[in-house]
Formats: structure tokens, sequence, C-alpha cells
């Protein structure tokens, strides 16, 4: 079945959530060092179709891409290179992390697993997948 990919992508580390086959829900994936999500991606479409990509992109309040947006555009130029035939679909990322860090909080997650970062990229994902998911979804309903 096809899955999207959403990816939460930083200097160190990338956050990684897939979509379920019906593309309903986002579920956090993996954490991977930023040098080898390539390859991992690679690896990963190898057994699942992924129909595209989701990355969250790094915007200020004022809606401008922010200093760290230079980091995700050099992975996308990469991103569109490996998968060409793959479409990528940017969505705004602001505030991911704090509401990654309140999703682990209310799942009671332990205060020091928490303190793994990775485990808040990959909700970080997941919650960059989900809202792509909502919006999509949301054109497709339709009332009789």
């Amino acid at each position: 079945m096809d899955r999207i990919i959403g990816i939460d992508y930083g200097k160190k580390r990338v956050g990684v959530a897939v979509s379920d086959p019906l593309r309903i829900f986002a579920s956090p994936l993996d954490t991977i060092p930023s040098a080898k999500i390539i390859e991992y991606l690679k690896k990963y479409s190898q057994n699942e179709h992924i129909e595209r990509f989701v990355v969250g992109y790094p915007m200020n309040l004022d809606n401008t891409p922010s200093e760290a947006a230079r980091f995700v555009d050099a992975f996308l130029n990469l991103l569109k290179k490996q998968f060409a035939d793959t479409p990528v679909t940017l969505e705004d990322e602001r505030f991911t992390s704090v509401l990654a860090q309140r999703s682990l909080i209310d799942s009671g997650v332990k205060k020091m697993d928490r303190r793994e970062k990775g485990a808040v990229d990959k909700v970080s994902a997941a919650l960059i997948l989900q809202t792509y998911l909502d919006r999509s979804n949301s054109k497709m309903v339709t009332f009789v």
C-alpha cells in the first residue's frame, strides 16, 4: 500500500513519521542521523511504496523562512534528486516541537524518556504529517 512519509529535518537528526495505508493517521516511525536519512528512505522504499513526502518547513511568525530553512532547502534538493518521481509537500512546522513535547507529557511518557531529543523529533514529524493528512482528508468529505 502507498504511504506518505512525514519528515522533521534537523542538522543533527531527522524525525520520520508514516501514514497508515488509508492515509488517515500519522504515526512516529524513527529518528535518523541527518547524514543517513537518504539511505534510510531508500531502504524503506524497498518495502513500502512512498506516495509523497511531507517535509516540515521552518517559518518565522511573520511567514518568512527562518534561518534553519537553508538546511531544509539543501535537504529538499537532495531528496528531489534521489526521489525524482515522488512529490514533496512543504508543511509549516512552527510550534511542532512544543506540541510534540506536550503530546509526550500528555501521553504519560516519563520525564527521563522525554529528554531523549529523538522522541520529540519523530513526534514532530507525525504532527507535521497529521496536519497535512487532516487538510487533505477534509477536502474529500462531502455532505449529502
